[in-house]
């Protein structure tokens, strides 16, 4: 799994020009899965997601974790993270799982990631034509790989 995270001020989900999930301060997470992912990486991206101290504390200093400021969660599917651009100039989702591999994962991780954060969190639409907005806080962009946990 690939995630981009980046700690936002609000963010939000449209389709078919009607927001469907929005929320304030915390993460927008787009997620990429391939058909090596489990439930292991579920669970292992999930606890880091929610632990990941990219929030100030009094000090101006990145100390706490979305759970620890009450912050929200937007997660949203994205197969493009899986883009493979060596060859040519149109890059091939060969790695991006199909949605018979990718949905049931993107639920588990959507399930996790409410267990662990502690509430329930806004989501896009697997497969959906949709737009994102966001205010991206800082910039704070990080990128996880689950098959590289550094």
């Amino acid at each position: 799994m690939k995630v981009v995270i980046q700690r936002v001020l609000n963010a939000s989900v449209t389709i078919h020009n009607v927001v469907h999930a929005a929320i304030d301060r915390g993460l927008t997470i787009l997620l990429g899965i391939e058909d090596q992912d489990s439930l292991e990486d579920v669970r292992w991206l999930s606890q880091k997601i929610t632990q990941l101290r990219v929030f100030n504390d009094a000090e101006g200093v990145m100390n706490l974790s979305v759970k620890e400021v009450g912050g929200d969660i937007l997660l949203v599917s994205q197969f493009t993270l899986h883009a493979s651009t060596k060859k040519g100039n149109r890059p091939s989702y060969i790695k991006a799982s199909k949605p018979t591999v990718a949905v049931p994962l993107y639920e588990q991780m959507i399930e996790q990631l409410q267990q662990d954060l502690g509430k329930t969190i806004q989501t896009g639409v697997f497969g959906a034509d949709m737009q994102v907005q966001l205010v991206n806080d800082g910039p704070v962009t990080i990128i996880i790989d689950t098959k590289n946990k550094e």
